[in-house]
């Protein structure tokens, strides 16, 4: 039988493995294409696969089956579930594959892509660029077909150069900068407002106007610190919600 292929992973020493492999596996489950065959590679091969035991990797695969994501038998295999279940929290633990996975669960569409101007207040972030290339994106849910998100990026020319503006319709920015256009990304700061929908987002997100709205500005910085790009995105305040999880350890 024909086995889902998942994606490689450059693991961070710094970060539980399991939860690394678990978000690695969760974006590529969530971002594969709807002929991808349903059934998982073996436990030791999939951690074979990602340079991890098979006692992380089992820990890796509870976590996706705790979530609704993969079901497991005895003898059979594990298999993706069809359908995913919608709407759940991003948990930030300092990994790139943690945003790449909560953006892969979402049919995506691109609206429109072009150079604009730089925004004044985003002026900072572009020093000496009087334009970058913009690209609108509205994401919906793969099983509702409901709007879950709209996504404007704000990217430098350079990089915009170096993909086609179609490969946002498959993978999430991140994914696009770091696996296609080989941007070495190495840090993304996000400021996460509680806003109300003006009248375009209301229009795009399908909802009344002055609707409650999260909006999360997120920078990504290249290794030498540079901002490459910059999003502005409005998820839908019924259809989101944000976790971060700390560990406490002790003094």
């Amino acid at each position: 039988m024909t086995v889902f292929a998942p994606d490689s992973l450059e693991l961070n020493r710094k970060l539980p493995l399991w939860y690394q492999v678990s978000q690695s596996l969760r974006a590529s489950i969530l971002g594969r294409p709807a002929t991808a065959p349903l059934r998982l590679p073996t436990e030791e091969q999939l951690a074979a696969h990602y340079g991890v035991s098979v006692l992380t990797m089992r820990q890796a695969l509870k976590e996706l089956e705790i979530e609704g994501l993969i079901t497991r038998h005895r003898r059979r295999g594990t298999f993706i579930c069809p359908a995913v279940r919608p709407g759940g929290p991003m948990r930030l633990l300092g990994s790139v594959d943690t945003i790449v996975a909560q953006q892969s669960g979402e049919e995506t569409t691109l609206l429109d892509h072009g150079p604009v101007p730089v925004p004044a207040e985003l002026a900072e972030h572009f020093p000496g660029l009087g334009e970058v290339v913009r690209f609108l994106r509205l994401r919906r849910d793969r099983t509702t077909g409901e709007a879950a998100n709209c996504a404007e990026n704000l990217v430098r020319p350079e990089i915009a150069d170096l993909f086609d503006p179609s490969a946002l319709e498959r993978w999430p920015m991140t994914k696009v900068l770091r696996d296609i256009a080989g941007v070495a990304v190495g840090r993304i700061a996000n400021t996460v407002q509680a806003r109300l929908a003006d009248p375009p987002v209301a229009r795009l997100l399908d909802v009344p106007l002055l609707s409650p709205i999260l909006h999360i500005t997120g920078v990504e910085y290249d290794e030498r610190g540079r901002a490459v790009d910059v999003a502005r995105i409005h998820y839908r305040g019924d259809r989101f919600s944000f976790a971060v999880s700390m560990d406490a350890l002790p003094e």
